[in-house]
């Protein structure tokens, strides 16, 4: 039985368990249907079970060795993978300006960091993608345990997952790709490559691009180690079914017909106004990640008008350019609201 089918399930035993809410009593009436699926792991319910098989149905989605289902976003997804495969006194390579989780993972693995950084696209103001050789000029020099690579950043920038995978392996190192802002990748030809079956272990949230509540998110496991005693060291024992059942329709739509071709259709909607809006630059190699730059404004102002003359809010700005985030819940009307104010800025 899924998650889902499972939280549907009438049960007529009268329980003196958590949670406390007894599914009767709605503090919060708008949320009433999410009380009534709010279970814990009890006899009459069993979630352990469905939730395992769950995640083991998601992995054969993805083409994985292993999926875990994440309730506090690819924040846990990072720590879990570096607890896994790192050991107090381990070197790791992260990006100088990465996500703090990165950081704050080696704090708890005791880990000693050691840092690249990335070049800065002088037109958009991004960080560019991570060079291989850059990688390997420091694998040569430092006795690396794992490396962390943010692919694609927040801004849609890609790196080559396949050619820093191979130094890994030439080097004995892990690879981890935070690839939380690309989790719609494994469901579109049109996107990037997913590096779900390449890296190591790989983190998507399915919350920024992906349709998913906040925080839901993924770690994906290819390599021959078991996550299982990192989560279980950093994840409650009180979770959330009706957000664990939400991660297993979220993929199940993504994976059907109807998803894709949502997807498909978002994609090619991006790409056909972009092309019938001369007036503005476009960069990145995600689509689905609009970072964009006028002539006239810099990524402020143009943030600025977007806001306050077309009640329109991006995702991140820098001084040259503005990135508006789309995802599987983008609609054709707004990708309209957006292009068409695009064009009438003068």
């Amino acid at each position: 039985m899924s998650l889902v089918n499972l939280l549907r399930k009438t049960c007529r035993k009268t329980f003196f368990t958590t949670p406390s809410h007894a599914r009767r009593f709605f503090i919060y009436h708008k949320l009433r249907n999410l009380y009534k699926y709010d279970i814990s792991e009890t006899e009459a319910y069993n979630p352990q079970e469905a939730l395992s098989k769950a995640q083991e149905r998601v992995a054969k989605i993805y083409g994985t060795k292993s999926t875990n289902f994440l309730l506090n976003g690819s924040t846990s997804g990072i720590i879990a993978s570096v607890l896994t495969c790192v050991s107090a006194g381990d070197k790791v390579l992260i990006w100088q300006d990465a996500h703090p989780c990165h950081a704050n993972a080696l704090k708890l693995a005791g880990a000693i960091p050691v840092y690249y950084n990335l070049e800065i696209d002088k037109d958009f103001g991004v960080p560019l993608a991570v060079k291989p050789e850059a990688i390997e000029n420091t694998l040569k020099k430092e006795k690396v345990k794992a490396v962390i690579v943010t692919s694609p950043t927040y801004e849609g920038i890609v790196s080559d997952i396949p050619a820093i995978k191979s130094l890994c392996e030439k080097y004995g190192a892990y690879l981890i790709v935070d690839e939380a802002h690309g989790a719609l990748y494994p469901f579109s030809d049109n996107l990037p490559q997913s590096a779900v079956k390449i890296a190591d272990f790989t983190v998507q949230s399915l919350h920024k691009t992906a349709g998913g509540l906040n925080p839901t998110a993924l770690l994906h496991c290819n390599c021959e180690l078991d996550t299982s005693e990192a989560l279980k060291l950093i994840s409650t024992t009180s979770p959330s079914y009706p957000l664990l059942a939400s991660i297993e329709a979220n993929i199940t739509y993504l994976n059907s017909k109807r998803g894709r071709k949502n997807l498909e259709n978002i994609i090619s909607t991006i790409q056909s106004l972009k092309g019938a809006c001369p007036n503005c630059q476009f960069s990145g190699d995600d689509v689905t990640k609009i970072l964009v730059k006028h002539p006239k404004y810099t990524g402020y102002e143009l943030s600025e008008i977007l806001f306050e003359k077309y009640s329109i809010e991006d995702e991140k700005t820098n001084e040259k350019s503005t990135m508006l985030l789309c995802g599987i819940g983008t609609s054709e009307k707004s990708l309209n609201q957006l292009f068409n104010a695009l064009r009438h800025i003068k």
